[in-house]
């Protein structure tokens, strides 16, 4: 039996810093989620930036805001969602393909959990608003792209890592101005969005390549008894 070597989805040339990164973004995540626990009025950073109301952007940015938000919502979300797990699996990556669906639903169901710890709503309406799940979404989707980026085409440290971060950069900055100028979200709940998927995909991917390399250690163990 052959077993055929796949590409992990964490570089190994990337571990250590995203596992630093991911460290920072947590901390960062805790802080702000304690600051806020319970809260329902912005604070002095969201006031500073933006104090977002049903009204904050009218059209025709308002259209590109509600277009934006359509691929956070569940519908939209799993659209890109088995859109990227078929191009995984036409190109023969299923290991690629379960970490798409492990790190995109892993920081989501994180922001998730955080919405119901740290209770913080927005426009005292009850609605949970940190950390924001649009956003987690969002940034974990260019987390997951950048390191298919990265490792098929074999970047360095650096360059990897630049990319990596620009993409979470991009597409959280994209997905928290829409959630704000919708009045979805504060900017601090945006921030911890961003965080969350910082913290949960690095983490994830090592998870998904720690339990794949097992599974082939072993098919590969038996392919060589079988050859005895």
């Amino acid at each position: 039996m052959t077993v055929r070597p796949a590409l992990s989805v964490l570089p190994s040339s990337l571990r250590a810093r995203l596992g630093l990164i991911a460290g920072l973004a947590a901390l960062v995540l805790v802080v702000i989620g304690v600051l806020y626990a319970g809260h329902s009025q912005p604070g002095i950073v969201d006031r500073w930036i933006v104090e977002p109301t049903a009204d904050s952007v009218r059209p025709p940015w308002r259209y590109v805001a509600v277009a934006m938000d359509f691929w956070g919502e569940p519908v939209g979300a799993a659209t890109l969602v088995v859109a990227i797990v078929t191009g995984c699996l036409l190109f023969r990556r299923p290991r690629a393909a379960v970490f798409v669906v492990a790190g995109l639903g892993a920081s989501v169901g994180t922001a998730r959990l955080l919405k119901s710890v740290v209770g913080r709503t927005i426009h005292g309406d009850g609605n949970l608003s940190y950390p924001s799940g649009h956003t987690a979404f969002a940034t974990a989707l260019g987390l997951v792209v950048a390191l298919f980026v990265t490792g098929r085409l074999g970047l360095g440290r650096a360059a990897g890592t630049l990319i990596v971060l620009a993409a979470a950069l991009v597409a959280g900055a994209a997905m928290g101005w829409a959630e704000v100028a919708l009045g979805a979200h504060y900017p601090t709940d945006v921030l911890g969005g961003w965080c969350t998927a910082l913290a949960v995909i690095p983490a994830t991917a090592w998870l998904v390549d720690r339990v794949a390399d097992r599974r082939l250690g072993r098919m590969t163990d038996a392919g060589r008894r079988e050859r005895r």
